[in-house]
């Protein structure tokens, strides 16, 4: 009997303690060896290839095996099948968002989890951390020695996550030798990090909180010396590219891609890094996660830092010498902080300890999906909602953001009565006046809320709901920029995400108008975007450029399982949707 030692692929579990899985629902995509499938008890018997698979329209199913060369997947209502004992596997699939099952272990003699004639040795991929080292400034600016102060606009982000994005790479395929790709690709990444830092020096600093008895005072600042800068991570993960990419749901496994996982908060700089580089060799890729303290940073300084990066790794590619330390760079950060006139820099807080003010959010179990946009599909949104509305003042954004909030709330059978917000995340620097540069780094945004009930939304057309979004953001000027900052500094707060965003609350961060795609790290064009665990709950709804550009849109959309699956039958919201070119390659 020949023995084939492989590992089952399932692209939507999650390690859980001794019960196996637990996740996911209707829709899923559940694969063994070489083969997939998809959905409504499909079946493939191609050879010895061993299929799980999940029904859409029964209560489970159970898979059961034969003695034939060929397994079956049989949907149908749960039974105890001897035939599952003695063959020591055993899952039982719910059709409403969830997976359970349990590993039936056998002695040394008589291994579990065999199929049919020929054994199969099962394992849940893990990241393995291979090494970590910390990367400062190559050379430090004078500036880098002073305090660095935090903003209202930073301040108010110290309960909430880290920002986690990151980029999914090919590897070269003339990369013969791997160990060496790998170690000269690491080298690089870490001698191009330490320039990009000279520019960005606040991301090597720590969080310091400064307090007196008499006068009592509470204040959070940079300190950009004394720390020991950006954490780099080398991380393994023997999965590849199509099974990062190939679910239906972003896999559970994403999020250890990235470092600051789970309960890691914006104030927990004061002793963890501000920014922690990770990349994670894949069989056939590498991924970039990058967590960057989001109470020092927004979206834009985000991109900006990660876009900085890779042009100087591309610069240092074209052959330049490699000790090289002023590296010219297109978009310099300016690191001048914004306080409203007559405000000091140091912002007394009214707190005696940070127990006041941080708390740790956990999330329900969700289902994330990422669902793509093509320019045309936008483009007829966007006419839809201007004809409705008689106008041609409404973006093509807030038109995709409208058809999404009005899907998701009829997907969620939000009661008529409730009133649902649509929440926006806005750029600020553009709206004041005079405006701040892009290149201004920090937080510089504010959050815009649309508001309907769920009876107006079912009952008014797409653009009346895509003209109550323009509407709120067309009035965001510079007045109402700095009137909340007035009030922020009357009575400072702390944002805290069970309180800011409720069960009815969609919220829309980072922008499809960031350089996602550009940058480049000697693979050529990255295949995905992807984000971490940070800031994921129920409602929340992440915009990426789409891969092929020119308009296009990809949303990474977070809900409840069963909301996800009513807004999977959602026909007027499927009918919007396609297959990216790059998730489909």
């Amino acid at each position: 009997m020949e023995i084939h030692q492989t590992k089952l692929k399932v692209g939507l579990w999650e390690h859980q303690t001794e019960t196996c899985m637990e996740k996911w629902g209707a829709n899923s995509i559940l694969w063994a060896l070489n083969g997939s499938v998809n959905g409504n008890a499909k079946e493939r018997r191609n050879g010895n290839e061993a299929m799980v698979v999940m029904a859409l329209g029964s209560d489970v199913i159970s898979i059961r095996t034969s003695n034939k060369r060929d397994p079956e997947a049989r949907a149908g209502k749960h039974e105890q099948h001897e035939e599952l004992i003695e063959r020591k596997l055993s899952f039982v699939c719910a059709t409403r968002g969830r997976i359970f099952g349990s590993w039936l272990h056998s002695s040394l003699n008589n291994p579990a989890y065999h199929i049919l004639n020929f054994r199969t040795v099962y394992h849940i991929p893990a990241v393995q951390r291979i090494s970590e080292c910390f990367i400062k400034p190559q050379r430090p600016i004078e500036d880098s020695n002073q305090i660095y102060h935090l903003t209202p606009w930073d301040i108010t982000m110290l309960s909430m996550h880290y920002i986690q994005k990151g980029l999914l790479f090919k590897k070269p395929s003339v990369a013969t030798n791997q160990q060496d790709f790998i170690q000269n690709l690491l080298e690089k990444m870490k001698h191009s990090l330490s320039l990009a830092l000279n520019h960005f020096y606040p991301l090597a600093g720590r969080l310091v909180t400064h307090k007196t008895q008499d006068p009592p005072s509470y204040v959070v600042f940079i300190d950009c010396k004394n720390s020991c800068g950006a954490s780099f991570i080398y991380s393994t993960l023997d999965m590849t590219i199509c099974d990062i990419l190939s679910p239906i749901d972003v896999p559970p496994i994403v999020h250890s891609l990235f470092d600051h996982d789970r309960d890691v908060v914006n104030h927990d700089g004061h002793t963890v890094p501000l920014l922690a580089i990770q990349v994670t060799e894949l069989v056939d890729g590498v991924f970039t996660g990058c967590s960057m303290n989001h109470s020092i940073a927004d979206g834009t300084s985000f991109w900006n830092f990660f876009n900085t990066w890779s042009e100087i790794f591309q610069f240092l590619a074209q052959g330049h010498h490699e000790h090289v330390v002023d590296v010219p760079i297109s978009r310099q950060p300016i690191h001048d902080r914004w306080f409203p006139e007559g405000c000091s820099p140091l912002i007394n807080l009214p707190f005696k300890h940070h127990g006041e003010f941080i708390s740790r959010f956990e999330s329900p179990k969700l289902r994330a999906r990422i669902f793509h946009f093509t320019a045309e599909s936008i483009a007829k949104l966007k006419t839809k909602a201007n004809m409705e509305s008689s106008t041609t003042k409404i973006s093509s954004f807030q038109s995709l953001a409208a058809h999404v909030w009005r899907c998701i709330t009829r997907a969620g059978r939000v009661p008529h009565s409730e009133r649902t917000t649509c929440l926006l995340v806005a750029n600020n620097r553009t709206r004041m006046e005079p405006p701040l540069p892009q290149e201004y780094f920090g937080n510089c945004t504010h959050g815009l809320r649309g508001g309907a009930t769920a009876g107006e939304l079912d009952q008014h057309d797409l653009g009346w709901a895509a003209w109550k979004l323009h509407m709120t953001v067309a009035n965001h000027n510079d007045k109402a920029v700095k009137q909340a900052v007035k009030e922020w500094l009357q009575s400072p707060v702390v944002y805290q995400t069970h309180e800011r965003y409720d069960q009815y609350t969609l919220l829309f961060t980072s922008s499809p108008r960031f350089n996602m795609y550009g940058n480049e790290f000697g693979m050529g064009k990255a295949v995905a975007v992807l984000s971490g665990f940070a800031l994921k709950f129920d409602g929340k709804v992440t915009s990426y450029q789409g891969y092929e550009g020119g308009g296009s849109i990809d949303l990474d959309v977070c809900l409840l399982p069963e909301t996800m699956h009513m807004l999977e039958s959602d026909k007027e919201f499927m009918s919007t949707i396609s297959s990216s070119k790059s998730r489909s390659s």
